[in-house]
């Protein structure tokens, strides 16, 4: 098995082995100030969040390969980020917006306000079956 991690310190994505043997740089270009990160295996997938000066929602494949950006507008800190691996389904949260969002993970298409607060500040979002989790500050 694999870890994945941000680094926004430098901008990097990186990956090793579960022992720490083979790092490496997965995605060292067009990064800025990647926050979260979430791992579909089975699709090949790697999704993240950037705070950056065009905050947004990327995927790539696991090699870090073929990026693209799924979500530019309407996004403004995005802090977590989570797979509904049964719906196939993106989930994450923004702490300036203070939603709860998601979209099709394919296709980037059908984004749906999940939840909606004001002064939430939220931090982190989990799906598990039926429930969404969060935290906030």
């Amino acid at each position: 098995g694999n870890i994945y991690w941000t680094d926004h310190g430098f901008n990097l994505i990186e990956v090793a082995q579960l022992n720490g043997s083979f790092r490496y740089v997965v995605i060292s270009q067009g990064l800025d100030q990647p926050r979260s990160i979430a791992v579909h295996p089975e699709k090949g997938y790697l999704f993240w969040t950037e705070w950056g000066q065009t905050p947004c929602i990327g995927r790539a494949h696991l090699d870090g390969s073929e990026k693209v950006v799924l979500v530019s507008l309407g996004i403004a800190w995005p802090n977590g980020i989570s797979i509904d691996y049964e719906e196939n389904k993106l989930y994450w949260c923004d702490a300036r917006t203070d939603k709860i969002e998601r979209i099709d993970l394919e296709s980037g298409g059908n984004r749906e306000i999940v939840l909606s607060g004001s002064n939430v500040d939220m931090f982190s979002v989990a799906v598990f079956g039926a429930y969404i989790y969060w935290s906030d500050r």
